[in-house]
């Protein structure tokens, strides 16, 4: 890029300037005519006043360092009058917030080494661009956000901070890292103990956000003071497939045996063709090969025969630039029977679907009327976790327990479930039929005299979907999940539905057993992602359990007063192991199985959402003017005490 020129001289202004090399030169021509007088000594000062003996008006012109340093002297000058500058980008602002994502996504090595070193370089480019009193932090994020450097103007200890933040295992949520940044930018009011004080300053501040874009816009978020640049990384033809979901199920064919089922989807731009393996407790088991064309998922399955306890991993074999998604796991532990307790009125069809040979197999259940929920023994159950599914028909507790739940016909206390007004013969129209609680299920022939349209809490999935709303829904609470049918299994002397004559009605109470109850699974730990708490039960006395994660040092778990174990370290994918002294008790995995983190196709638009704020992807600088006038009258200035002191030299040697 040539530097830009301007000036304010006027042409007549210039030809004057551009006139004065030529007289310099002439004056080296020039030469005055003298008188020659002979004095004494005159040899000694011949070098000095050599110059100075002419016999005519103009001589050749003779090699002279003095003149090359006063010519390149007016050129510089001359240079400088014209003010040349660049014009490029650079960093303003004196104040700075760099948010680094470090998902599991930015481990794509569409740019080389991958993502996060191509993130942090521009990042580090920019500090290096930071003026003499400017300051900046750091925050690295993925689902949560972590401050890596508090403002500082140090460049070396940003150099430092940014150069440790690696590549995490979890998926990408942009919030909580704008509110960590906000909350520096725009800050609330300070308690104190004699009452609140005046707000504190608020401090505006560039935000560069340097991720690929991975993430859900940000509603309902005010950027205040914070002025942001989002800096897009990642290539547009990015490459990748990636395995979104894993699980294991008792066979439809055989009930007895078990089946491992997964979905594999091409997030790339072409037809792509990959080898799936199937290994148990690390040996090859099986393998199918996929065809997938750009955009398409497809589903896969491998029968496991009558296990009890074994892991299992499945790997694509095609290379692309995102690894971690190429590996999945999956767990089997010794099985027991999960313990259910069921509190109704009187339901005929569900007491006979639950006492099912196959049902009393995975579940051993207890039945109470609603009264019971009353009681002592109930409190106490509720409270210690005693269960691991409540079904409530008809009827609600004051508080949830400390169990999974599943609402028959009224909604779980508090507020964070809602319903719509009653409806009279809603017609299903949708099922999640990926969901395992409804699998292999067909609601298409199911009619329902009355129901509450539900409106599930934030975070909630719909399960069933009918013409007047969600009729089943499930959503996360604490470590369990609470599912809500809208619907009764039978009324008031009539019948509140036709579903239990259905076949569908005891797959669905086995899949619901399963899912909740654990079934076969001593932990029931199932479809938990990087970064999530576990909570498990055992039905042993052991009070302190050692956890070994995938390539870490044991932890030591200890019951809680739920009497629960709880662990919130699932930081990377891998199987997890739980010991007691040096024996094996039982495994889990942990996946990443997401398939917006999987999906690392640049954002097409180039720009993300915060709030009502629309932020284009840039480079993370602003257009702005360099001079270079200065630099060229130091130089001149130099050059000028270079030929004074060649001069001087000269003269007096």
């Amino acid at each position: 890029m040539w530097p830009e020129w301007s000036s304010m001289l006027t042409p007549w202004q210039w030809a004057a300037i551009a006139a004065v090399p030529p007289a310099l030169i002439a004056l080296y021509f020039l030469k005055l005519k003298r008188r020659p007088l002979e004095v004494p000594s005159t040899y000694l000062w011949r070098k000095s006043i050599e110059d100075l003996h002419v016999n005519s008006l103009w001589q050749k012109l003779r090699q002279s360092l003095l003149l090359w340093l006063q010519l390149l002297l007016l050129v510089l000058l001359m240079l400088a009058l014209v003010r040349p500058h660049w014009t490029g980008r650079q960093l303003s602002g004196g104040r700075y917030i760099f948010l680094v994502d470090n998902s599991a996504s930015m481990a794509a090595t569409d740019v080389a080494p991958n993502r996060l070193a191509e993130a942090k370089r521009r990042i580090e480019q920019m500090i290096d661009d930071m003026d003499s009193g400017d300051v900046a932090m750091i925050v690295s994020f993925a689902d949560g956000a972590q401050v890596a450097q508090a403002f500082t103007g140090n460049r070396q200890d940003l150099r430092r901070a940014l150069a440790a933040i690696a590549v995490s295992d979890r998926s990408t949520s942009l919030e909580e890292a704008l509110r960590v940044a906000g909350g520096l930018a725009n800050p609330g009011r300070n308690a104190k103990d004699d009452g609140d004080a005046p707000p504190a300053e608020s401090l505006p501040a560039k935000l560069f956000i340097a991720s690929d874009g991975r993430f859900a816009d940000v509603k309902d978020f005010s950027l205040g003071n914070l002025d942001p640049i989002f800096i897009p990384i990642g290539k547009a033809d990015a490459d990748n497939l990636g395995i979104v979901a894993l699980g294991t199920s008792p066979s439809a064919e055989h009930p007895d045996q078990r089946q491992l089922f997964a979905r594999v989807e091409n997030f790339g731009r072409r037809e792509a063709v990959t080898d799936v393996s199937l290994y148990l407790n690390g040996e090859l088991a099986d393998a199918d090969q996929l065809t997938l064309a750009a955009g398409q998922s497809r589903g896969v399955a491998f029968e496991l025969g009558d296990v009890h306890q074994a892991v299992f991993e499945l790997r694509l074999g095609r290379k692309d630039d995102l690894a971690i998604d190429d590996r999945a796991w999956a767990t089997v532990n010794e099985p027991r029977r999960a313990r259910v307790l069921l509190v109704s009125p009187g339901n005929e069809p569900l007491a006979l679907a639950l006492d099912t040979a196959a049902a009393r197999e995975l579940a051993v259940v207890r039945r109470e009327k609603p009264d019971f929920l009353t009681s002592a023994p109930y409190a106490a159950a509720a409270e210690s976790g005693s269960y691991d599914l409540v079904i409530y028909d008809r009827c609600a507790p004051l508080q949830l327990p400390q169990a999974n739940t599943f609402f028959i016909a009224a909604l779980p206390p508090g507020s964070r479930w809602q319903a719509k007004p009653k409806v009279d013969a809603p017609q299903i129209i949708d099922t999640l039929s990926s969901h395992p609680l409804v699998q292999l299920i067909d609601l298409s022939n199911v009619l329902v005299a009355e129901a509450l349209p539900l409106v599930p809490p934030p975070g909630g999935s719909v399960l069933v979907d009918s013409d007047a709303g969600p009729l089943l829904a499930l959503a996360p609470r604490e470590g369990f999940e609470d599912a809500v049918l809208g619907f009764a299994l039978i009324g008031d002397g009539t019948a509140g539905s036709n579903w239990p004559v259905r076949l569908s009605f005891p797959v669905f109470v086995l899949n619901l057993l399963e899912y909740f109850g654990g079934g076969r699974d001593v932990l029931n730990i199932q479809n938990v992602r990087p970064g999530q708490t576990v909570s498990f039960r055992l039905d042993s006395d052991l009070t302190r359990l050692t956890l070994v994660p995938p390539g870490g040092s044991p932890v030591t778990l200890s019951r809680n007063q739920e009497q629960a174990f709880r662990f919130a370290g699932t930081n990377r994918v891998g199987i997890y192991e739980l010991e007691s002294g040096s024996q094996p008790i039982a495994r889990f995995a942990i996946n990443l199985l997401d398939g917006e983190e999987s999906n690392i196709l640049p954002r097409g638009d180039r720009e993300i959402q915060i709030g009502h704020v629309k932020v284009a992807g840039e480079r993370g600088y602003e257009v702005g003017r360099r001079d270079l006038w200065k630099l060229l009258a130091l130089s001149a200035l130099a050059i000028l005490f270079c030929e004074w002191y060649i001069y001087n030299r000269r003269v007096y040697i």
